[in-house]
């Protein structure tokens, strides 16, 4: 009988071939401008930025498929003049065959002192908003495509697997709260288009994904499956799952390198704590009467009234869709779609707003608007009653968290086509929002496969001006 070897195979070949490299760890681990979490005790331990931070808390309302801009943020009085016609010459590239000029159906006030003009479409935001938010007119994207442009808007990158905004977020920052996910999706009625790669953690270990809700349900256990066991008690829960993660651990002493296998720990945890913690913050029955008819009876209202109560229990990045599919995708009777959908929206996002104001939340939470892409000033064919993609001007916005509001920044063409003062990349937006939570963009950075990756890749520039 052979002598068993004290090493499994893996062990010596990390042993054996890794030995020159640790003579340069304690230089790497000495740099003061690396987040260094200590995953060994988890993952989601809240962490210090930077710098001061301006925001503590992300909230995207992720308008899905694209609403127009010419329809609801910038408008663009040339297209009533041009109703019907074709563009002039050099006024349109668009890798899609498109109809007329369609001017649009809904009406543009303007509103607060600062005066920015809104579509009728949200008139209740601009009203009581209006000079909380800066306008951005001059976004864009890189292809008209929605899969690749809601990578890129998510992950930074709309082709190559990479970590989510809030994956990186959470990495940076961890949680206030270790009894619920640091970072959680709400989008009704299913997945969006390319589902769990918009809030996928990639390389980023696994604790830090995206946690998705089906907000269409409104019972606790359907928003989550097996949020309760129905066989065993807390006390009996809590002795099986020592007892596991005994074993885990043991297993784990092995492998200390394991992301994975810390990430099955501490989700094993986390589930058992969520038990308690998750049926309080999702039962919105607990708020006052007021509060919950200012939000509305309808899903987005909900959602928004849920993501209030996560905000105050310390979580860190909450997305919320507008659906499954690409419910703004309207290539024919945007008229009628785009008002159903910006009424479903209008109202709630007012009240979201307001009622962070009067919590004292409004401050510490960055709050963004938008879509993948807008679209075209020119009419899908062969009918005047729709708009195809547009990524080469959009308009998103941005308040609370250190926002200068009240302003608009950057702009489209006379026809709102593509962004032709102050354009601003994906990379600049994700830039400047990480400014606002606190960190350097180019020094919020994860070691993966020989580089250090981060949000922005290689670009990205902080916008000062959207910086109160």
């Amino acid at each position: 009988m052979t002598e068993q070897s004290p090493f499994s195979r893996r062990q010596l070949l990390r042993r054996c071939g890794t030995g020159f490299g640790t003579l340069g760890l304690a230089a790497l681990l000495s740099e003061q401008d690396r987040i260094v979490a200590d995953e060994a005790v988890t993952p989601l331990a809240p962490k210090r930025p930077h710098f001061e931070a301006r925001a503590k808390h992300v909230v995207h309302l992720f308008m899905n498929g694209g609403p127009s801009h010419v329809d609801t943020f910038d408008p663009k009085p040339k297209l009533s003049e041009w109703h019907g016609k074709s563009l002039p010459a050099g006024n349109l590239r668009t890798e899609r065959k498109t109809g007329a000029a369609m001017r649009s159906p809904f009406e543009f006030r303007r509103y607060g002192q600062s005066g920015i003009e809104v579509s009728d479409l949200f008139w209740q935001t601009a009203l009581n908003h209006i000079d909380d938010i800066a306008v951005i007119r001059s976004m864009q994207a890189e292809v008209p495509n929605h899969e690749s442009s809601l990578m890129l808007m998510n992950c930074g990158d709309g082709r190559l697997p990479r970590p989510s905004f809030g994956s990186w977020l959470t990495y940076g920052l961890g949680s206030d709260n270790q009894s619920l996910p640091g970072f959680i999706v709400m989008c009704p009625g299913g997945y969006p288009i390319v589902s769990t790669q918009n809030w996928r953690s990639a390389f980023l270990p696994g604790a830090f994904q995206g946690t998705y809700l089906d907000t269409q349900h409104t019972e606790v256990t359907k928003l989550l499956a097996n949020i309760r066991n129905s066989r065993l008690s807390l006390d009996e829960q809590r002795r099986q799952l020592d007892f596991v993660r005994k074993l885990n651990e043991q297993h784990k002493s092995q492998r200390p390198e394991d992301a994975a296998l810390e990430a099955r720990i501490q989700s094993f945890e986390l589930a058992f704590r969520m038990q308690t913690e998750a049926a309080d913050v999702f039962d919105i029955s607990k708020e006052p009467d007021t509060v919950r008819l200012m939000y509305g009876a309808g899903t987005h209202g909900r959602q928004l009234l849920i993501t209030r109560r996560l905000i105050e229990r310390g979580v860190r990045f909450v997305q919320v869709w507008s659906g499954a599919g690409q419910p703004w995708d309207n290539h024919d009777n945007l008229e009628a779609q785009h008002k159903k959908l910006s009424a479903d929206w209008d109202g709630p996002i007012s009240a979201f707003m307001t009622d962070l104001k009067q919590r004292g939340l409004f401050d510490e939470t960055l709050i963004q608007w938008g879509g993948e892409f807008g679209r075209t000033p020119v009419a899908e064919l062969p009918a005047l009653n729709g708009r195809d993609h547009n990524h080469y001007g959009f308009t998103c916005w941005l308040a609370g968290g250190g926002v200068r509001g009240g302003q608009v920044y950057g702009a489209t063409d006379e026809f709102g086509f593509q962004a032709v003062e102050n354009p601003v990349s994906v990379h600049d937006l994700h830039a400047t929002m990480l400014r606002l939570l606190g960190f350097d963009h180019e020094r919020l950075t994860y070691r993966y496969a020989g580089r250090d990756f981060r949000l922005t890749d290689v670009h990205g520039s902080v916008i000062d001006k959207l910086i109160a």
